[in-house]
């Protein structure tokens, strides 16, 4: 897990209307996915489920009192968002936040319906943050995803069930349902953040190399981009509760309040690993200064025994004519060499002894 380097996630989009243009402007992206409609319909009794529906089955349905889930997938067809919203009557400041994925998570109320802006991932890692946009009245949900693939199949599973409350509860209930299943797919991905965090710390108490510096600020990254999308979520997820804005039933309120708790846990993870992230990093740094002092430790060592070696050689070393009895008469004993040496290496012996004596060593 460790060696595999993950895309780089952005902190800003590049998408964005041009400066000066009017509200309610859709601005097409070449990167966008195509845009297709996936069509949920709920009864009591069953739930159908049309994978690729035209828009044309889309306003039938709705014309004969159906309750519906309309999930559109991509935003690059620009005509299809309009005529959705021309259909759902979908405010052109909503449809604008809608299709230019730059939003932070919010909550907007409009005369006929609400929007959600939240930031979803697919629960495996960051690199796959889309904006998720919900718009919903007391009869549909309509789903707006980036691309396709989505973290939502645990909510279609629980339509399909036939004693299930999703069923029955209405439209608040199914985007209750969409958010927690949305929150829920980040606790998957801090865990295996959290396990490379470990892996980390085990390398570098016993072994730090500077890839593990590289790695813990990706790291780092990643938990700041997660922050940045759990924290305005929270804000939203508070307001939506609010009994005063009556976006959403009290009886579908007590579940929505679980879900904010379950940002709060969210946030606190966030927070932990974090920390924990900045303090490897500084294990790391004083692991690495311990090691670079212990080395200087031992080459000042070594260079203080070869001092005094030094300074003999280079007394013996100097040429001096030897007739002179001032002029080392030392150089024409007939053991002086070994004498030398002898007298050398204790020297050094009785330093290495003194800094044992000294617990330098």
């Amino acid at each position: 897990m460790s060696g595999k380097h993950r895309a780089k996630p952005k902190f800003v989009s590049r998408h964005r209307a041009p400066v000066g243009a009017p509200p309610g402007t859709l601005i097409p992206d070449d990167r966008a996915s195509p845009t297709g409609i996936r069509l949920t319909i709920i009864a009591d009794d069953h739930v159908e489920e049309i994978a690729n529906a035209p828009l044309s089955l889309v306003e039938k349905e709705m014309q004969a009192g159906r309750r519906l889930w309309v999930d559109v997938t991509g935003l690059a067809d620009l005509e299809l968002l309009g005529r959705v919203g021309s259909l759902f009557s979908i405010q052109e400041l909503a449809l604008e936040d809608i299709a230019n994925t730059n939003q932070r998570p919010k909550v907007d109320t409009y005369e006929t319906h609400a929007l959600i802006v939240v930031h979803m991932f697919d629960g495996k890692g960051v690199e796959s943050k889309e904006q998720f946009s919900i718009l919903f009245d007391g009869q549909h949900v309509v789903t707006f995803q980036e691309r396709p693939g989505d973290c939502l199949d645990p909510v279609r599973k629980r339509l399909q069930q036939p004693q299930g409350r999703i069923r029955k509860r209405g439209a608040p209930y199914l985007v209750y349902a969409i958010l927690d299943t949305i929150l829920d797919a980040y606790f998957p991905m801090l865990e295996v953040i959290g396990d490379e965090l470990e892996e980390l710390e085990d390398k570098i108490t016993k072994d730090p190399h500077p890839e593990d510096v590289g790695r813990l600020h990706e790291l780092k990254r990643e938990l700041l981009v997660i922050k940045r999308a759990l924290w305005p979520s929270r804000e939203m997820l508070s307001a939506m509760s609010r009994e005063e804005l009556g976006l959403i039933p009290r009886d579908v309120g007590y579940f929505l309040r679980d879900t904010y708790d379950h940002a709060i846990q969210l946030i606190d993870i966030v927070e932990t690993y974090r920390e924990l992230a900045t303090g490897l990093l500084d294990l790391y740094l004083s692991s690495v200064s311990t090691r670079m002092n212990e080395v200087m430790k031992v080459l000042t060592i070594i260079s203080t025994i070869f001092i005094p070696l030094s300074f003999l050689a280079g007394i013996w070393g100097m040429n001096f004519a030897p007739d002179s009895s001032w002029n080392m008469p030392e150089l024409r004993w007939r053991y002086g060499y070994p004498v030398a040496l002898t007298f050398m290496v204790l020297i050094a012996v009785g330093l290495l002894y003194l800094f044992r004596r000294k617990r330098w060593l």
